[in-house]
């Protein structure tokens, strides 16, 4: 499965779908590059929604952390959304679990964002 991101927004918050692995390469190196140019754009609340992620190798946590920070950095926030088995597997086993929003509601995620990060 191709590695295909879109993006849509939902009030103040930019929403990232993404489908397919999420591996060491041009995905990990795509989504990094994506999650910048939301930055260098000013939008600061991110959800990143993982339904359709099939499989994530340590590279492509590597590239979520990396978001994470980046989106910290600059006083945003960054939750993940809809994870897969697999992918909520790999966060717990690496306790990657606890250092993010995961929401397993997309309205309620949406809802989640505070209200200090200016859009």
């Amino acid at each position: 499965m191709d590695f295909v991101t879109s993006t849509r927004q939902a009030g103040s918050v930019t929403i990232v779908d993404i489908s397919g692995r999420i591996v060491l390469g041009q995905e990990s190196a795509s989504l990094r590059n994506l999650i910048n140019d939301l930055l260098s754009k000013g939008q600061k609340k991110i959800l990143i929604n993982l339904a359709d992620v099939s499989y994530i190798d340590s590279s492509g946590l590597g590239s979520l952390v990396g978001s994470f920070t980046s989106v910290r950095k600059q006083g945003g926030e960054l939750k993940l959304l809809n994870l897969t088995h697999k992918v909520h597997d790999l966060l717990q086993i690496t306790r990657l679990y606890t250092a993010f929003d995961v929401m397993d509601d997309e309205t309620a995620a949406v809802n989640s964002f505070g209200q200090a990060v200016t859009p």
